[in-house]
């Protein structure tokens, strides 16, 4: 019989308040910009709502993990190493997820709700999905469930992921020492990547190690000559809940039902967000083209 695990994220809701609270009142005697009161209550209702949601859901997503289970390739106990190796690998299932949630419009209508806020602060991670179940992002866990991991421990170390990842949505803390920022995701990486600046976009995806950036070419430094500016490419310009969970859905549904050929709806879905078939709209690699293209006519003047 497999241990019975706490869960994680439900135990830290208690200390995610309060911090929030406690860098509040911080930013606010610095300087009152940083928190918007609208701005953060939608992201707590959004958070409350991605809860419930994955209430509904949980038991459908955990039955189905059962069910692969019984097709693993090996059998993984319960020893304390095996927890170990589990979080690592679970954190490089998320790279691959979250990399595809911003490549994929389909997986980004379920994302993009994280990124909506103009923002940035501890109030800002609790904006999460409603739409996770729907759009399928559970797939990216069914390797880790393959191989011999147990349900169980996949949610367990999924859970301590996402506690990690709580603490690095802040501009109260700078840079950590060179070791850290190495290896470690940590607020100035993870400021980059909710970043709308054109040399930000689609970069520094990691969880909690930002070696899986380094690695595969998605890595980049934080800039004092270049703050990020946060939120999304096309702002919402609502803090109205049910646009912010449903927007880029209705996005979607609009685009399929106009587009003129099969091959046109398709790719609606699975192209990159900002793709159109008649090269209408920007997709992040357009926007960072045409800012490259600017600093090259600007560099010899420099």
């Amino acid at each position: 019989m497999p241990p019975v695990l706490p869960k994680p994220v439900d135990l830290a809701v208690p200390a995610f308040v309060l911090l929030v609270l406690a860098e509040m009142l911080v930013a606010w005697a610095k300087d009152r910009k940083r928190y918007c009161p609208k701005d953060t209550l939608t992201s707590l209702a959004l958070g409350t709502g991605s809860s419930v949601a994955g209430i509904i859901t949980g038991g459908a997503v955990y039955a189905l993990a059962l069910w692969l289970y019984q097709y693993r390739i090996f059998t993984i106990g319960w020893a304390w190493y095996w927890f170990v190796i589990c979080f690592v690998v679970d954190d490089l299932a998320y790279y691959v997820f979250h990399r595809s949630a911003h490549r994929v419009r389909w997986f980004w209508a379920s994302h993009v709700i994280h990124h909506s806020s103009q923002h940035y602060n501890l109030s800002t991670a609790l904006r999460q999905t409603w739409t996770g179940f729907i759009s399928i992002a559970f797939i990216f866990r069914i390797p880790l469930f393959l191989i011999g991991f147990p349900p169980e421990m996949v949610i367990f170390v999924g859970g301590l992921n996402l506690i990690y990842q709580f603490w690095i949505h802040t501009e109260m803390i700078g840079r950590m020492p060179r070791w850290f920022e190495a290896v470690m995701n940590t607020p100035s990486h993870h400021r980059v990547h909710h970043a709308t600046n054109a040399r930000y976009l689609d970069k520094n995806y990691a969880g909690v190690f930002i070696v899986w950036d380094r690695w595969f070419g998605t890595f980049v430094e934080e800039r004092d000559d270049d703050r990020p500016r946060y939120g999304i490419v096309k702002d919402l310009g609502s803090f109205n809940l049910l646009w912010a969970a449903f927007h880029e859905w209705i996005g979607i549904a609009k685009d399929v039902w106009q587009a003129p050929t099969l091959s046109a709806k398709w790719n609606y879905m699975a192209k990159p967000p900002g793709w159109s078939h008649d090269g209408s709209r920007d997709t992040s690699e357009i926007i960072k083209a045409r800012w490259e293209a600017k600093q090259q006519v600007a560099a010899p003047a420099e």
